[in-house]
């Protein structure tokens, strides 16, 4: 597909990690070293279902993890776990690679289309990512979890009154199909080594990069 497509939108929905930010590998990184110490088939596990599941919120994942790993899983230490989970994951997914071309592409079109960034991230953790990237004024609102994508979408679309035909979701998972599709939208997959499954699966419009 070419980039000329994502021109023609007048609004576009950025996922990031694996969408603008090639971070996914960053993340299943820090998830294996925080359950490495119970053990290989534990973290291969864990490493696994992340890179197949990379919408889904930590907070959904982290109590699955902690069961494997044999825990008596409890809010308080879903949120430890969380924490340790943030400290390991922020500043690499900073310092991790753009995805080709998407920085040029925000730059020279952020003025004459609409961008929303709706993320599995935790809000403030994914404000502050943004604004250390020097890119929140690409953004006409961020949107990161507890607020699922679908819903995140549908709020904007209410708030700005953008049209859905007139838009379109740019996304690398499940969740940012399933959001694009009940709001009605066009949904991009950014193809990465993780969505080899989707690629196969789904029928829509597929890019690798944004030159």
């Amino acid at each position: 597909m070419s980039v000329e497509y994502l021109k023609s939108a007048k609004t576009i929905f950025w996922d990031f990690d694996g969408v603008i930010k090639d971070s996914i590998m960053v993340k299943s990184d820090a998830f294996e070293q925080l359950f490495l110490p119970f053990g290989e088939e534990v973290v291969a596990r864990v490493r696994e279902h992340h890179e197949a599941n990379c919408g889904m919120i930590r907070f959904e994942k982290l109590p699955i993890y902690l069961n494997w790993a044999g825990e008596e899983v409890t809010a308080g230490l879903i949120d430890e776990y969380a924490r340790k989970f943030s400290q390991l994951a922020k500043q690499k997914v900073i310092n991790s690679e753009w995805v080709d071309g998407i920085s040029d592409y925000l730059e020279r079109n952020y003025n004459r289309q609409h961008f929303f960034l709706i993320t599995a991230t935790p809000q403030l953790e994914i404000e502050n990512i943004i604004d250390k990237l020097y890119i929140s004024k690409y953004f006409k609102q961020i949107i990161g979890s507890p607020t699922n994508k679908k819903d995140g979408i549908k709020n904007i679309i209410a708030n700005y009154s953008i049209k859905p035909e007139e838009s379109i979701v740019v996304g690398d998972s499940f969740s940012d199909y399933e959001a694009a599709v009940l709001n009605q939208m066009t949904f991009v997959l950014r193809k990465t080594n993780f969505n080899q499954d989707l690629q196969n699966k789904l029928s829509c419009l597929m890019i690798s990069n944004y030159k």
